[in-house]
C-alpha cells in the first residue's frame, strides 16, 4: 500500500515536471522552423506564402476560430505530423523529422486527457499560445 502511494507520488511529481513549457525556446523554434511560411508575427504571411498553393493559417487566430479553446490536441498533432496537412505535402516540409522524434513529453489538452509529444513540440506550442489575439 505505501509503495502504490509513493510511485503515485514519484510519478505525480515526474508528470508535473514533464509538462512545464518553455515559450521562449518555442519562440526560437518557431523563428527557425516556422517563421518562413506563417511570418514572424503568426499571421500567415512569410517570404514562402506565395510560393504555397495553400496560405499558411493565421496562427494568431486559433483561439478565436475555435470558439475561445486553444485546439491543443490538434495544433501538436499538426506539427508532429500525426496530422498532416496537404498544404505542406508532408507532415513538415523541411522539419518534420525534428518535430516527430519522439513522443515522450505528457501535455495536458483542454479536456483534461493527457498527449504524449516530444519536447520541442511542447516548447513551440506554448510560444503558440501565446501569440494568441484574445479579444477584449
Amino acid at each position: 500500500m505505501l509503495y502504490r502511494f509513493m510511485l503515485a507520488v514519484v510519478l505525480g511529481v515526474t508528470a508535473s515536471v514533464a509538462t512545464a513549457q518553455d515559450a521562449d525556446i518555442g519562440r526560437a523554434l518557431y523563428q527557425r522552423h516556422c517563421a518562413t511560411c506563417h511570418g514572424l508575427e503568426g499571421r500567415g504571411e512569410g517570404p514562402m506564402a506565395g510560393a504555397m498553393v495553400i496560405k499558411p493559417v493565421n496562427l494568431t487566430e486559433l483561439l478565436i476560430r475555435n470558439g475561445g479553446v486553444f485546439p491543443m490536441e490538434r495544433v501538436v498533432m499538426r506539427i508532429d505530423g500525426r496530422d498532416p496537412l496537404v498544404s505542406h505535402g508532408s507532415p513538415m516540409p523541411v522539419y518534420g523529422d525534428y518535430f516527430e522524434r519522439a513522443f515522450d513529453v505528457p501535455i495536458k489538452t483542454p479536456s483534461g486527457q493527457p498527449l504524449l509529444a516530444s519536447r520541442a513540440v511542447i516548447d513551440l506550442v506554448a510560444y503558440l499560445y501565446e501569440l494568441q489575439r484574445i479579444e477584449e
